[in-house]
């Protein structure tokens, strides 16, 4: 048995071994399979915002070659666009012509908005607030037409968008650079409006090196930058030109949000820059689940299939091994039956014996002492004696011969009148032997106590008594039986049975003394005895073996 577990062992070592390299190859080839899948599907993405963002620039670039007109004061410049812009991409929020006006040319520019229909030709400031003298004495930079025209687009024109904090710098970016120039991300059309960017690109006429204007077209940052399939491996966030430590993220519904980089924020897994309005973008990528935890969970599940098909092995293996053994097993078990149930023969023998002995012995002793006495009487003490012997095998059956408290020998089934008993003392659990002496002991007191009449016209009143003196095999059994209102006088004297009983038999059986005697209001009755034979632990220990289930050789 020893060596099948030995050899069940080391496969089982193997197996596991073998399974942990497996969980192991798994978790390092999932994480570079994870790496190359991401990496390959960010550079897609990067590559299609990035032709996104140059198809965008080049409609700038187009609409800003292709005017060609005398003067840049009309309110409808786009006209000749129109057409072509919608051709070409309709996915801006608005295109728009801004002038480059000086300041003797204000005045004809707002008679031109009049006479296009805008609800507020007056040339202002880009808050709608009327232009000081300072701001009138130099170039402006006026949204003279739009696309689309609607009653929200209307009240933009005529706006001077020099002092703009953002398409100011923008603008004047663009003038000097000569080039189509994004501004930074900036809420459209209204101050809580998506957020966008707005790509200008001068106008330069023919034979004239400095812009006439511009061509703007501005786009919500979401669909330009930050769109993203549901299904995909990451989520998209755009590095904030305007703070050093935010980007813009986009939900579900393309709004844009700002948010802070934490220090215990989410991982950033790949940057990538895409270039539009002559600078640099940068996007980040962050990987919607995590890699790392994922290629451990599958790791653990190759290693708790290879676990598993080791435990499948390795039980198949000790199935074949046991049923080899299981036949010798089972010869062991036979003779173990055989030898117990010879032993718990010899035992039931020995103690049937000894029962038919002593109830031999109280026969005999009440019939032979039965002459002084009624024969109905002796025929109600024999049967009580012999009812008080069943009953304390009854109990012994009932702890399995281990022992009876000693209170249960003060039961109504066991002795006569029981109620008028006062019991006290410890719990004890006595030996078989001790038990059988002890149960007729006490039915032959309380027999006889009810025989007696009492000094003042009632039942004798009974107080059994017992303790424990000392500890360990010096330790001594006290017990005192006391019946009250009672004397010599009243008392009828005990049978010969019963003073052979109480003088010699119950105080031999439990290897002590015993004495009797009135005092001058009582009975008593005291016996004293060494614990180890009241609780007689050898003969407890050998039930206990007896009743012990048979242990399998191994």
């Amino acid at each position: 048995m020893i060596r099948l577990g030995f050899i069940i062992s080391l496969v089982a070592l193997i197996g596991v071994l073998l399974s942990g390299l497996a969980a192991f190859r798994v978790h390092d080839q999932e994480l570079a399979i994870d790496g190359i899948a991401l990496a390959r599907a960010v550079d897609i993405h990067a590559s299609l915002v990035q032709d996104r963002l140059t198809e965008r620039e080049l409609l700038a670039r187009v609409g800003a070659g292709l005017f060609r007109a005398p003067s840049v004061i009309k309110a409808n410049m786009l006209q000749p666009l129109r057409s072509s812009i919608y051709a070409f991409k309709v996915d801006f929020v608005v295109a728009s012509w801004i002038a480059r006006l000086q300041p003797g040319e204000l005045a004809s520019a707002s008679a031109e908005l009049s006479s296009a229909g805008f609800r507020n030709p007056t040339i202002r400031n880009f808050d709608d607030k009327p232009l000081d003298a300072q701001s009138r004495d130099t170039s402006l930079d006026v949204l003279m037409d739009l696309e689309p025209r609607n009653s929200e687009t209307e009240g933009f024109a005529g706006r001077a968008l020099n002092f703009s904090p953002a398409l100011g710098p923008t603008l004047a970016r663009a003038l000097a650079e000569g080039k189509p120039v994004a501004s930074d991300p900036t809420p459209l059309l209204r101050p809580n409006g998506p957020v966008g960017i707005v790509l200008a690109a001068p106008v330069l006429q023919e034979g004239n090196a400095k812009p006439a204007g511009f061509v703007s077209f501005s786009y919500e940052l979401g669909p330009l930058m930050l769109a993203n399939d549901e299904m995909s491996l990451f989520s998209v966030a755009l590095k904030d030109p305007r703070k050093v430590d935010g980007e813009l993220v986009a939900d579900d519904n393309g709004t844009v949000t700002e948010r802070s980089l934490v220090p215990n924020g989410p991982a950033l897994a790949i940057l990538r820059t895409v270039s539009f309005g002559n600078r640099d973008w940068s996007l980040g990528y962050y990987p919607k689940t995590n890699s790392v935890v994922r290629a451990q969970q599958t790791a653990f599940i190759v290693g708790g299939i290879g676990v598993a098909l080791t435990a499948i092995i390795c039980g198949l293996f000790g199935y074949v091994g046991y049923n080899n053994l299981r036949l010798s097993r089972e010869v062991q078990m036979r003779i173990g039956f055989e030898r117990r149930l010879t032993a718990v023969i010899d035992e039931l023998n020995h103690r049937v014996k000894n029962i038919l002995a002593v109830i031999q012995s109280i026969v005999t002793r009440t019939l032979r002492h039965g002459s002084d006495v009624d024969v109905d009487v002796a025929r109600d003490l024999l049967i009580g004696r012999i009812h008080a012997m069943s009953n304390v095998v009854s109990l012994l059956s009932e702890s399995q011969w281990q022992g009876v408290n000693l209170k249960g020998l003060f039961e109504a089934r066991a002795i006569p009148h029981a109620d008028r008993i006062a019991i006290d003392g410890p719990d004890i659990v006595v030996s078989a032997r001790a038990a059988q002496s002890l149960s007729l002991l006490f039915f032959e007191l309380a027999s006889h106590s009810d025989e007696g009449l009492s000094l003042v016209g009632k039942h004798p009143h009974i107080v059994a008594h017992w303790d424990v003196e000392g500890a360990g095999p010096d330790a001594l059994f006290h017990f005192r039986w006391e019946e009250f209102n009672t004397s010599a006088a009243t008392r009828r004297a005990d049978s010969d049975f019963g003073v052979v009983l109480l003088d010699r038999v119950a105080p031999e059986a439990l290897g002590g003394t015993s004495k009797r005697y009135f005092t001058d209001v009582s009975y008593v009755y005291e016996l004293t005895a060494p614990m180890e034979t009241v609780v007689d632990m050898t003969e407890r220990d050998r039930t206990e073996a007896l009743a012990a289930p048979i242990r399998r050789r191994s």
